[in-house]
Protein backbone atom coordinates (compact mmCIF):
# COMPACT_ATOMS: atom_id res chain seq x y z
CA UNK A 1 0.00 0.00 0.00
CA UNK A 2 0.95 3.78 -0.65
CA UNK A 3 2.60 5.24 2.63
CA UNK A 4 -0.51 8.04 3.12
CA UNK A 5 -3.03 5.16 2.05
CA UNK A 6 -5.73 4.56 5.27
CA UNK A 7 -5.33 1.51 7.14
CA UNK A 8 -8.37 0.20 6.39
CA UNK A 9 -7.12 -0.88 2.91
CA UNK A 10 -5.13 -3.64 4.13
CA UNK A 11 -5.33 -7.17 3.47
CA UNK A 12 -6.95 -7.92 6.98
CA UNK A 13 -9.13 -5.26 7.04
CA UNK A 14 -11.76 -6.37 4.70
CA UNK A 15 -14.09 -6.05 7.32
CA UNK A 16 -13.21 -3.07 8.92
CA UNK A 17 -16.27 -0.50 9.34
CA UNK A 18 -15.23 2.15 5.87
CA UNK A 19 -14.13 -0.73 4.18
CA UNK A 20 -17.78 -2.21 4.17
CA UNK A 21 -19.66 1.59 4.45
CA UNK A 22 -17.68 2.72 1.37
CA UNK A 23 -18.61 -0.47 -0.42
CA UNK A 24 -21.38 0.69 -2.70
CA UNK A 25 -19.29 3.95 -3.53
CA UNK A 26 -16.82 1.02 -4.51
CA UNK A 27 -18.73 -1.06 -6.81
CA UNK A 28 -20.16 2.77 -8.72
CA UNK A 29 -17.00 3.67 -9.31
CA UNK A 30 -16.42 -0.01 -10.82
CA UNK A 31 -18.72 0.64 -13.05
CA UNK A 32 -18.25 3.56 -14.17
CA UNK A 33 -14.90 2.18 -15.09
CA UNK A 34 -16.14 -0.56 -17.00
CA UNK A 35 -18.22 2.08 -19.14
CA UNK A 36 -15.07 4.10 -19.84
CA UNK A 37 -13.52 1.11 -20.60
CA UNK A 38 -16.01 -0.43 -22.70
CA UNK A 39 -15.66 2.94 -25.29
CA UNK A 40 -13.05 2.12 -28.60
CA UNK A 41 -9.68 3.53 -28.89
CA UNK A 42 -8.23 5.17 -31.34
CA UNK A 43 -5.54 2.93 -33.74
CA UNK A 44 -2.04 3.41 -32.99
CA UNK A 45 0.09 3.99 -35.32
CA UNK A 46 2.87 1.30 -34.29
CA UNK A 47 2.23 -1.69 -31.75
CA UNK A 48 1.40 -0.34 -27.73
CA UNK A 49 2.77 -2.52 -25.02
CA UNK A 50 0.71 -1.39 -21.70
CA UNK A 51 2.54 -2.07 -18.59
CA UNK A 52 -0.44 -1.20 -15.54
CA UNK A 53 -2.18 -2.79 -13.04
CA UNK A 54 -5.27 -2.65 -10.72
CA UNK A 55 -4.57 -0.51 -7.79
CA UNK A 56 -3.52 2.48 -6.93
CA UNK A 57 -0.01 3.39 -5.54
CA UNK A 58 3.42 2.03 -6.57
CA UNK A 59 3.42 -1.39 -7.99
CA UNK A 60 6.64 -1.68 -9.68
CA UNK A 61 5.63 -0.40 -12.98
CA UNK A 62 8.25 2.43 -13.80
CA UNK A 63 11.29 0.25 -13.73
CA UNK A 64 9.69 -2.68 -15.31
CA UNK A 65 8.68 -0.32 -18.00
CA UNK A 66 12.41 0.58 -17.95
CA UNK A 67 13.62 -2.84 -18.37
CA UNK A 68 11.37 -3.72 -20.74
CA UNK A 69 12.01 -0.68 -22.95
CA UNK A 70 16.13 -1.28 -22.35
CA UNK A 71 15.31 -4.46 -23.67
CA UNK A 72 13.06 -3.96 -26.77
CA UNK A 73 15.84 -1.89 -28.09
CA UNK A 74 18.75 -3.81 -27.17
CA UNK A 75 16.88 -6.39 -29.72
CA UNK A 76 16.90 -3.66 -32.20
CA UNK A 77 13.74 -2.14 -32.19
CA UNK A 78 13.00 1.35 -31.86
CA UNK A 79 11.05 1.43 -28.72
CA UNK A 80 10.08 4.68 -27.03
CA UNK A 81 8.25 5.28 -23.87
CA UNK A 82 4.58 7.10 -23.19
CA UNK A 83 3.48 8.43 -19.96
CA UNK A 84 1.13 10.39 -18.60
CA UNK A 85 3.36 12.26 -16.61
CA UNK A 86 2.09 12.30 -13.13
CA UNK A 87 2.90 14.83 -10.82
CA UNK A 88 3.94 17.72 -13.84
CA UNK A 89 2.69 20.35 -15.19
CA UNK A 90 2.96 20.12 -18.70
CA UNK A 91 -0.34 19.83 -20.49
CA UNK A 92 0.35 19.01 -23.88
CA UNK A 93 2.73 16.08 -25.35
CA UNK A 94 6.62 16.81 -25.02
CA UNK A 95 9.04 14.47 -25.90
CA UNK A 96 11.11 14.50 -22.54
CA UNK A 97 14.80 15.62 -22.26
CA UNK A 98 16.99 14.98 -18.74
CA UNK A 99 17.43 18.75 -18.54
CA UNK A 100 13.96 19.33 -17.82
CA UNK A 101 12.25 20.13 -14.48
CA UNK A 102 10.59 16.96 -12.78
CA UNK A 103 8.15 19.71 -11.73
CA UNK A 104 7.73 20.43 -15.64
CA UNK A 105 7.62 16.46 -17.01
CA UNK A 106 7.34 14.23 -13.13
CA UNK A 107 9.75 12.74 -11.72
CA UNK A 108 9.23 9.42 -13.40
CA UNK A 109 9.53 10.58 -17.02
CA UNK A 110 12.37 12.13 -15.96
CA UNK A 111 14.05 9.19 -14.84
CA UNK A 112 13.78 7.49 -17.59
CA UNK A 113 14.38 9.86 -20.01
CA UNK A 114 17.66 9.74 -18.33
CA UNK A 115 18.47 6.94 -21.03
CA UNK A 116 15.33 6.64 -23.11
CA UNK A 117 13.03 8.56 -25.52
CA UNK A 118 10.22 8.95 -23.55
CA UNK A 119 7.14 11.04 -24.28
CA UNK A 120 4.42 12.67 -21.85
CA UNK A 121 0.94 13.28 -23.07
CA UNK A 122 -2.06 12.96 -21.41
CA UNK A 123 -3.92 12.61 -24.61
CA UNK A 124 -2.23 8.93 -25.55
CA UNK A 125 -2.89 9.10 -28.81
CA UNK A 126 -1.37 12.61 -29.60
CA UNK A 127 1.20 10.73 -27.81
CA UNK A 128 1.24 7.78 -29.67
CA UNK A 129 1.32 9.42 -32.65
CA UNK A 130 4.45 11.98 -31.83
CA UNK A 131 6.22 9.31 -30.77
CA UNK A 132 5.92 7.32 -34.57
CA UNK A 133 6.56 10.43 -36.71
CA UNK A 134 9.52 10.80 -34.08
CA UNK A 135 10.69 7.20 -35.44
CA UNK A 136 9.29 4.72 -32.55
CA UNK A 137 8.47 1.47 -34.24
CA UNK A 138 7.35 0.17 -30.55
CA UNK A 139 5.46 2.34 -27.85
CA UNK A 140 6.17 0.63 -24.14
CA UNK A 141 3.39 2.72 -22.38
CA UNK A 142 3.70 3.33 -18.47
CA UNK A 143 0.30 3.13 -17.30
CA UNK A 144 -3.07 3.84 -18.91
CA UNK A 145 -4.61 0.09 -18.11
CA UNK A 146 -7.83 1.50 -17.58
CA UNK A 147 -7.34 4.22 -20.10
CA UNK A 148 -9.17 3.51 -23.19
CA UNK A 149 -8.36 5.95 -25.62
CA UNK A 150 -5.12 4.20 -27.13
CA UNK A 151 -5.62 0.56 -28.31
CA UNK A 152 -3.19 -2.05 -26.51
CA UNK A 153 -1.25 -4.20 -28.69
CA UNK A 154 -0.59 -6.21 -25.52
CA UNK A 155 -1.37 -5.59 -22.44
CA UNK A 156 0.86 -6.73 -19.02
CA UNK A 157 -0.67 -6.50 -15.48
CA UNK A 158 2.03 -6.05 -12.46
CA UNK A 159 0.50 -7.06 -8.92
CA UNK A 160 2.42 -6.58 -5.71
CA UNK A 161 3.32 -9.58 -4.29
CA UNK A 162 2.88 -8.89 -0.73
CA UNK A 163 -0.37 -6.95 -0.87
CA UNK A 164 -1.90 -8.30 -3.67
CA UNK A 165 -4.97 -6.57 -3.81
CA UNK A 166 -4.96 -4.78 -0.69
CA UNK A 167 -9.01 -5.39 1.66
CA UNK A 168 -10.08 -6.61 -2.24
CA UNK A 169 -12.44 -3.89 -2.25
CA UNK A 170 -12.65 -1.09 -5.28
CA UNK A 171 -11.91 3.22 -4.27
CA UNK A 172 -12.60 4.61 -2.09
CA UNK A 173 -13.26 1.61 -0.47
CA UNK A 174 -10.36 -0.16 -0.84
CA UNK A 175 -7.26 0.36 -3.20
CA UNK A 176 -8.87 -1.43 -6.33
CA UNK A 177 -9.00 0.91 -9.27
CA UNK A 178 -11.07 -2.29 -10.67
CA UNK A 179 -12.37 -5.55 -9.70
CA UNK A 180 -8.92 -7.66 -10.23
CA UNK A 181 -11.01 -10.29 -12.03
CA UNK A 182 -12.02 -7.73 -14.78
CA UNK A 183 -8.55 -6.38 -15.08
CA UNK A 184 -7.28 -10.11 -15.71
CA UNK A 185 -9.45 -10.67 -18.22
CA UNK A 186 -8.42 -7.20 -20.42
CA UNK A 187 -4.69 -8.35 -19.54
CA UNK A 188 -2.14 -10.67 -21.87
CA UNK A 189 -0.03 -12.05 -19.21
CA UNK A 190 0.40 -11.40 -15.02
CA UNK A 191 3.83 -10.06 -13.63
CA UNK A 192 3.82 -11.20 -9.94
CA UNK A 193 6.05 -8.14 -8.43
CA UNK A 194 7.82 -10.31 -5.83
CA UNK A 195 10.22 -8.91 -3.06
CA UNK A 196 13.19 -10.82 -4.37
CA UNK A 197 14.19 -14.00 -6.92
CA UNK A 198 13.74 -16.99 -4.39
CA UNK A 199 9.74 -15.28 -3.05
CA UNK A 200 7.24 -17.56 -3.70
CA UNK A 201 4.46 -16.57 -6.42
CA UNK A 202 1.28 -15.63 -4.28
CA UNK A 203 -1.05 -18.82 -5.72
CA UNK A 204 -4.01 -16.38 -5.52
CA UNK A 205 -2.06 -15.01 -8.74
CA UNK A 206 -1.99 -18.44 -10.40
CA UNK A 207 -5.72 -18.94 -10.07
CA UNK A 208 -6.17 -15.19 -11.65
CA UNK A 209 -3.83 -15.74 -14.60
CA UNK A 210 -6.15 -18.61 -15.59
CA UNK A 211 -3.91 -20.26 -17.76
CA UNK A 212 -2.40 -17.02 -19.31
CA UNK A 213 1.44 -16.27 -19.09
CA UNK A 214 2.59 -15.46 -15.58
CA UNK A 215 5.59 -13.96 -14.76
CA UNK A 216 8.13 -12.91 -11.38
CA UNK A 217 9.37 -9.95 -11.73
CA UNK A 218 12.25 -7.95 -8.70
CA UNK A 219 14.16 -5.14 -7.90
CA UNK A 220 17.49 -5.63 -7.40
CA UNK A 221 19.96 -2.58 -6.38
CA UNK A 222 23.32 -1.56 -8.16
CA UNK A 223 25.60 -2.76 -5.34
CA UNK A 224 28.52 -0.66 -6.61
CA UNK A 225 25.74 2.49 -6.42
CA UNK A 226 25.99 2.27 -2.48
CA UNK A 227 29.04 4.57 -0.50
CA UNK A 228 31.44 3.14 1.89
CA UNK A 229 30.45 3.39 5.12
CA UNK A 230 27.36 4.50 7.16
CA UNK A 231 24.51 5.76 5.14
CA UNK A 232 21.48 7.59 6.23
CA UNK A 233 18.72 6.99 4.10
CA UNK A 234 15.50 8.84 2.81
CA UNK A 235 12.70 8.63 0.23
CA UNK A 236 9.46 9.91 -0.97
CA UNK A 237 8.15 6.49 -2.67
CA UNK A 238 4.40 4.77 -3.14
CA UNK A 239 6.05 1.74 -1.18
CA UNK A 240 8.92 2.94 1.30
CA UNK A 241 9.67 -0.74 3.00
CA UNK A 242 10.67 -1.81 -0.73
CA UNK A 243 13.68 0.34 -0.73
CA UNK A 244 14.59 -0.10 2.69
CA UNK A 245 14.12 -4.29 2.14
CA UNK A 246 16.57 -3.79 -0.85
CA UNK A 247 19.23 -1.78 1.37
CA UNK A 248 19.47 -4.50 3.33
CA UNK A 249 19.23 -7.33 0.63
CA UNK A 250 22.37 -5.53 -0.42
CA UNK A 251 24.01 -5.70 3.10
CA UNK A 252 23.51 -2.08 3.66
CA UNK A 253 21.88 -1.26 6.78
CA UNK A 254 21.12 2.54 7.08
CA UNK A 255 21.78 4.30 10.41
CA UNK A 256 18.12 5.88 10.10
CA UNK A 257 15.18 5.81 7.35
CA UNK A 258 13.32 8.42 6.55
CA UNK A 259 10.20 8.84 4.32
CA UNK A 260 7.93 11.11 2.94
CA UNK A 261 4.91 11.37 1.02
CA UNK A 262 4.90 9.61 -3.11
CA UNK A 263 6.20 12.21 -5.45
CA UNK A 264 7.79 14.55 -2.69
CA UNK A 265 8.99 17.92 -3.63
CA UNK A 266 11.23 18.81 -1.22
CA UNK A 267 12.22 21.68 0.56
CA UNK A 268 15.49 23.83 1.07
CA UNK A 269 14.85 23.54 4.64
CA UNK A 270 14.19 19.60 4.41
CA UNK A 271 16.78 19.04 2.73
CA UNK A 272 19.29 21.21 5.28
CA UNK A 273 17.56 18.83 8.59
CA UNK A 274 18.93 15.75 6.41
CA UNK A 275 22.59 17.19 5.77
CA UNK A 276 22.71 18.45 9.42
CA UNK A 277 21.34 14.46 11.11
CA UNK A 278 23.12 12.67 8.34
CA UNK A 279 26.89 14.98 9.17
CA UNK A 280 26.06 14.26 13.35
CA UNK A 281 25.95 10.79 12.72
CA UNK A 282 29.12 10.70 10.31
CA UNK A 283 26.54 9.36 7.55
CA UNK A 284 26.35 9.96 3.86
CA UNK A 285 22.88 10.95 2.26
CA UNK A 286 21.19 8.19 -0.14
CA UNK A 287 17.73 8.03 -1.94
CA UNK A 288 16.11 6.47 -4.68
CA UNK A 289 17.18 7.53 -8.35
CA UNK A 290 13.44 9.06 -8.46
CA UNK A 291 14.10 11.16 -5.63
CA UNK A 292 17.22 11.88 -6.68
CA UNK A 293 16.23 13.09 -10.20
CA UNK A 294 13.37 15.31 -8.46
CA UNK A 295 15.44 17.27 -6.29
CA UNK A 296 16.80 20.71 -8.01
CA UNK A 297 20.41 20.26 -9.13
CA UNK A 298 21.97 22.54 -6.41
CA UNK A 299 20.08 20.34 -3.61
CA UNK A 300 21.89 17.20 -4.93
CA UNK A 301 25.57 17.93 -4.38
CA UNK A 302 26.46 14.87 -1.25
CA UNK A 303 23.43 12.94 -1.91
CA UNK A 304 23.52 9.73 -3.53
CA UNK A 305 21.27 7.92 -6.01
CA UNK A 306 21.16 4.18 -5.43
CA UNK A 307 20.26 2.38 -8.45
CA UNK A 308 19.08 -0.72 -9.49
CA UNK A 309 17.33 -2.49 -11.86
CA UNK A 310 14.11 -4.88 -12.08
CA UNK A 311 15.07 -8.45 -13.27
CA UNK A 312 12.40 -11.31 -14.48
CA UNK A 313 12.19 -14.80 -14.33
CA UNK A 314 12.67 -16.10 -18.31
CA UNK A 315 13.02 -12.83 -19.64
CA UNK A 316 13.02 -14.36 -22.93
CA UNK A 317 10.06 -15.82 -22.85
CA UNK A 318 8.44 -11.80 -21.89
CA UNK A 319 10.21 -10.48 -25.08
CA UNK A 320 8.59 -13.12 -27.29
CA UNK A 321 5.52 -12.43 -26.26
CA UNK A 322 5.94 -8.84 -26.84
CA UNK A 323 7.18 -9.39 -30.19
CA UNK A 324 5.18 -12.27 -31.44
CA UNK A 325 2.14 -9.43 -30.67
CA UNK A 326 3.98 -6.89 -32.51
Amino acid sequence: MPLDAPRFWQRDQRNAFLARALSPVGEIYHQIVQRRLSKPGAEPPCPVICVGNATVGGVGKTPFVRMLTKSLRERGHEAHVLTRGYGGKEKGTRRVTEDDAAALVGDEPLMLAQDLPVWVSADRPAGAEAAARDGATLIVMDDGFQNPSLKKTLSLMLVDGDTLFGNGRVFPAGPLREKPEAAAARADAIVAVLPGPEAETPPELARLAGGKPLFRAWFAIDRTSIPEGPILAFCGIGRPERFSRSLEEAAAKPIKFLTFPDHHSFTEGEIAALRVEATAAGAQLVTTEKDYIRLEPAARDGITAIRGATQVDDRDRLLRLVEDRR
